[in-house]
Formats: C-alpha cells, structure tokens, sequence
C-alpha cells in the first residue's frame, strides 16, 4: 500500500544555534545579504534571543543601512550598515559566520574563517555532499579543498544533530532537500518502507530562483499555472539521496520531481512510498514521526503547531507563512 506523507518546515524564533549553547549572545555575521536567502536570514537572527547579529557582509549593498535596505526589518537593524567582505573584519568580531552566497563562492571564504576559529555555516551547496565528486559532477565546480570539505557536516538537525553539534563547518541543507527528509528519514530509521518505491512530488513558489531576472519564473508568466522542472536532473536530488542511502547503510536513488506553482514562497512536499506494513494507518505514520520533531525546537508536529486549525485534515500553505513550524501529516 502506498501512502503519502506531507511535510512543512520552517526555522524558529526560539531556538539557540546547534551546537553553541549558551546563556549569552552568540556574536553572529551574515555575508552575503542581497538574495533571499541571506535577506530571511538576517531577519531570523536579529529577532533570535540567542544571537546579536554583529557583522553584516555584501559587495553590492556595502556601506548601505540594513533598515534602509529592507526597511521591514524596523528598530531591530538600525545599528547595522552592510559592509565590504573582511575575512579580517569578520573573524575579529563573529564567534558564528553565515554565508548566504551562491554556489562555488562559499569554497573561497570558509577556509580563511575556519583557520580564524569561527563556526561557519554555508547556505549554498559547497559543503552539502559526503562525495565532493558528486558536487563537482552536479555542479561543474572544480575543488581542491577535499580536506576541508570532508570536515563539513550535512546540517539537518533533526538527522545530525550530535555531529553538528561538534562541528565547525556545516553545510545547510537544500530547501526541496529539508522538506523531503523530514519526511522520509522517521520511516527509513524504522524500516516502514521500501527504499526502492520513494517518489517526491515537490512545489515550490517563485521565490525559489532567487532574485535573478528569469522570466519563466515571473508572477506574470508563472500565473494560472503549474510547471514541473529539473525533471530528473534537479541538483537536490543527489542531496537527498546521499542522506537516505546514509540512513540505509547502501545506496539508493529516488524519484523526485520539482513544480513551480503560482505563488511567491512556500514549499509542499508530498512523499510516496510502499509500506512494508500495509495495515498501517495515517495516524501511526504522524506518531513514527513523532520523535523526529519531539527534541528539536525547529521542528513542530501537526498537532503542537501553533497555527489556526483549517477546517479539513490538511494544512494550507498559506496558514504556514510566519509560523516557524512544520505540521506534518500521514495519509
């Protein structure tokens, strides 16, 4: 029997940065804060109880105030101004360093910051895969770093977490990547499915390209209709399926298919999957998945989510936006 087991995420308010627990602030940096990525970022840390955001690094923004560049971030940035990138500047005032860069670039800066003795997290996919070859194959990215990447640690926490927590070089997990493993890894660690029957169907909103001019992704173009993309070479898919082989002990791939939906942000990932088991229920698959979400502050059940309650068994994603939560549900 084949269920499917949806699955929604987003980072929290509350929750201290893995690995560097502590009663004081931890002096953090963002380089890189122009694209989406690194914009969200910059907000998620400034209003974060366990950060101070010190350091914030563009080339295109240098010397521009964060408020006046994103002026809804309000009182919270306005004794920030982005700054030149200083690996000097940067390691002389960040215990933490964020890099919200594009791919191929991360490579450059995290080793002059690892040496400086910060904890760096890339956002980008340089330090995302156990292989280098399968970053450089996906990503046409030549490497002469294999010593620094193999001390990266893939940073899904709800995975990881005891080997982030030692790390100090850790590769942020991909967004389709993210959403489909929390699904996936609470049924892989238990055996419930077979491996070989794993398909993702993912959308995603137009937010997702980042902020680079491409018109297939434009509201106008992307309106009133539902495209699949990356069809069998999406470069998420080597990341999700290094992480599932991990959890099996042997490889394996997966069939995963992307969509651009018409909206800006959000992501719905929908996994199928044969049950071993086929009297298993949808509410067995949400109290498997339980612990998974149990012990980490970033990830919140259905039912402990604190959002409204729709009136049907499903959440809509547009509940989710704001919420720092993941309702997750089995059917």
């Amino acid at each position: 029997m084949k269920h499917a087991l949806s699955v929604w995420r987003v980072i929290p308010n509350g929750a201290a940065v893995d690995g560097v627990m502590t009663d004081e602030q931890i002096p953090v940096g963002i380089v890189g804060a122009s694209e989406y990525g690194g914009i969200q970022l910059v907000q998620l840390l400034l209003q974060h109880p366990k950060t101070n955001v010190v350091y914030v690094g563009d080339t295109t923004l240098a010397e521009k105030p964060v408020r006046e560049a994103y002026p809804h971030f309000g009182r919270s940035a306005e004794q920030l101004t982005i700054e030149e990138i200083d690996v000097e500047a940067i390691a002389a005032r960040c215990q933490v360093v964020f890099l919200a860069l594009p791919h191929g670039v991360a490579l450059a800066l995290a080793p002059k910051l690892l040496e400086a003795g910060c904890k760096v997290l890339d956002l980008s996919a340089d330090y995302r895969f156990f292989d280098l070859g399968i970053y450089q194959s996906w990503y046409n990215v030549e490497r002469s770093d294999r010593a620094i990447a193999a001390q990266a640690v893939y940073g899904l926490p709800e995975v990881y977490r005891a080997r982030i927590a030692k790390a100090q070089l850790i590769g942020t997990p991909a967004c389709y990547a993210t959403a489909s493993l929390l699904a996936i890894a609470p049924l892989l660690r238990q055996g419930l499915i077979n491996p070989d029957t794993l398909i993702i169907d993912a959308k995603t909103g137009s937010s997702g390209s980042g902020r680079e001019l491409k018109p297939h992704f434009l509201m106008s173009e992307a309106g009133n209709s539902v495209t699949a993309y990356g069809v069998a070479r999406h470069r998420h898919t080597p990341e999700i399926e290094q992480v599932c082989s991990d959890l099996l002990g042997h490889e394996t791939t997966v069939q995963f298919t992307p969509h651009l939906v018409p909206m800006v942000r959000g992501i719905l990932t929908t996994v199928y999957a044969t049950l071993r088991d086929p009297g298993l229920v949808r509410e067995d698959l949400v109290t498997i998945s339980g612990p998974t979400t149990k012990n980490h502050p970033g990830s919140k059940s259905y039912r402990e989510a604190p959002i409204p309650r729709p009136s049907g068994p499903w959440v809509p994603i547009a509940v989710l936006l704001g919420s720092r939560s993941i309702p997750a549900r089995g059917g």
